[in-house]
């Protein structure tokens, strides 16, 4: 999908620190009032900012302005708007904001979340777009269906620590998927090396939301080695040697792999073939980093989807079971769900689309930086403003999802012509809109509709229950301010009576 670990606060600490001249506020869209010079930034709460926004949406339609000391927010609240300006306009709506420290000094504008609107991007955009198309992602389905059976059993070998699981899961997929490197063991080198690389980003890197001082005082990249203050130019050092070892490790190994006729059908083989002889440095490079990039893209995204899928089964227990019915019905109970089966489980196409919709993982995405002054619907738009699709509300119009708050997965098994049936499609905005939206698209819906529908088949997924029997009820918490992401509840995992044979135990 198109985000990376990061949370909303970087981009709007970023917006302060970027003031222009803007066109009366009369052209503007509408918004709520701000403060003079400083702003809406006091109706910037980070937590669960979700909330809000669907507020604003109802109180002043599909476009909504806001600004932090003159630079502008705006948030793009129906499907339709948001297909108008960051798809048909995209030639000046798909720029990102720019961070000194994480981007230059860290290397981190090699990963396309970062990567500005230029040809790198583009270049690496265009790869991923043809390695990763349904027709190719074919050939991946068994390097997917290889990694659930060992999830599986982690997942019951210790249900408490799923998150762990999860992304283990996500981590081991992506390096098979990506460079066709299998994982065999926690001590594996590059999983080691991927998850060591993934803290960096989130906990290191992004200790401050991805702000330092250096982005807001940019002369400072300039200082000295040994010069007092330059304390973070020794860190990103550190930092970049370590982001440049995973995207350099895993790629190595794929080619000498090549050379020696081992490797599998992969991403990057994909690519490389299709290169053939004249393969050039610069593609090379751009295979390693656009490789690179699905790591960094992946491992939030899956952690949010599959953690909200597992909070739905236990808030939703009917639908379990009437799923679970479908695939024992279809599937039987000698064998895990494959990719044959999937035209044949038309419920669980209904269940993964409202774990789409219900979850909108990231609810607001991360902000397209408009690269010149627009106009639309007789609105100004000014240059610099940071653009952002609110696919929280879009999943949540009433008029499209009625009763959106709940978990209803029958909705999308309503009889509805076309157009109606595309436009309520969550897959068609939760992914992203325009150049940005997620090249991983189609990788990530599959992968995901194979993990959830295995998990159904060979797993009961319930409420806990205390040493006393009684029901705990799950506390239902979002602490992370970019994804929606339950904080980690209390839940009871279980095999189904063939789960054993399912899984080869």
């Amino acid at each position: 999908m198109e985000y990376v670990g990061s949370t909303l606060f970087a981009w709007l600490l970023l917006v302060v620190l970027v003031v222009y001249s803007r066109s009366p506020s009369s052209h503007l869209p509408p918004g709520p009032k701000g403060l003079p010079l400083i702003g809406n930034i006091f109706d910037l709460s980070l937590k669960e900012l979700w909330l809000s926004l669907e507020k604003w949406a109802r109180e002043y339609g599909d476009i909504v302005y806001i600004h932090v000391f003159g630079t502008g927010l705006v948030f793009l609240n129906d499907a339709e708007v948001a297909v108008d300006l960051m798809d048909r306009k995209g030639s000046i709506y798909s720029d990102r904001p720019h961070l000194v420290m994480a981007g230059e000094l860290c290397g981190g504008y090699n990963i396309m979340s970062f990567t500005g609107y230029n040809d790198q991007f583009r270049r690496q955009r265009r790869l991923m777009q043809r390695a990763l198309t349904p027709l190719v992602i074919k050939n991946y389905h068994p390097l997917l269906e290889m990694e659930t059976i060992p999830f599986l059993k982690r997942l019951l070998s210790k249900p408490t620590s799923y998150v762990d699981h999860i992304r283990r899961y996500a981590g081991t997929l992506t390096l098979n998927v990506i460079y066709g490197h299998q994982v065999t063991s926690d001590d594996d080198r590059c999983l080691k090396i991927a998850e060591a690389c993934a803290d960096v980003l989130a906990n290191d890197i992004a200790g401050g939301g991805f702000l330092w001082l250096v982005d807001v005082l940019p002369f400072l990249r300039h200082l000295p080695m040994w010069a007092p203050g330059s304390g973070f130019k020794h860190k990103a050092i550190k930092w970049k040697a370590q982001l440049t070892e995973f995207a350099t490790v895993p790629y190595d190994e794929f080619k000498e792999n090549m050379a020696n006729g081992t490797a599998k059908t992969c991403y990057c083989s994909t690519l490389v073939e299709a290169a053939g002889k004249s393969i050039t440095e610069q593609d090379e490079f751009d295979i390693k980093y656009s490789a690179n990039t699905m790591y960094s893209a992946s491992l939030d995204t899956t952690i949010t989807v599959v953690t909200s899928f597992m909070l739905c089964m236990v808030l939703n227990p009917e639908v379990r079971i009437k799923a679970q019915e479908e695939i024992d019905r279809v599937v039987g109970k000698d064998r895990l769900p494959n990719f044959t089966d999937r035209p044949n489980l038309p419920y669980m196409e209904c269940v993964l689309s409202e774990v789409f919709r219900w979850t909108s993982p990231v609810p607001y995405a991360l902000p397209h930086r408009l690269m010149e002054d627009d106009t639309y619907r007789d609105y100004f738009i000014p240059k610099g403003s940071f653009v952002f699709a609110n696919i929280w509300n879009m999943c949540r119009d009433e008029r499209m999802y009625p009763d959106a708050h709940a978990f209803v997965p029958e909705r999308f098994a309503q009889p509805a012509d076309e157009e109606t049936k595309k436009k309520r499609d969550p897959k068609n905005f939760v992914f992203g809109f325009g150049r940005r939206r997620c090249p991983g698209m189609y990788l990530a819906e599959q992968s995901t509709w194979l993990l959830i529908t295995s998990m159904l088949a060979a797993l009961d997924i319930q409420k806990a229950v205390d040493e006393k029997g009684n029901v705990i009820e799950p506390e239902v918490r979002y602490e992370n301010s970019v994804f929606r992401m339950p904080a980690p509840f209390k839940m009871d995992i279980r095999p189904r009576e063939h789960a054993r044979k399912l899984m080869n135990l």
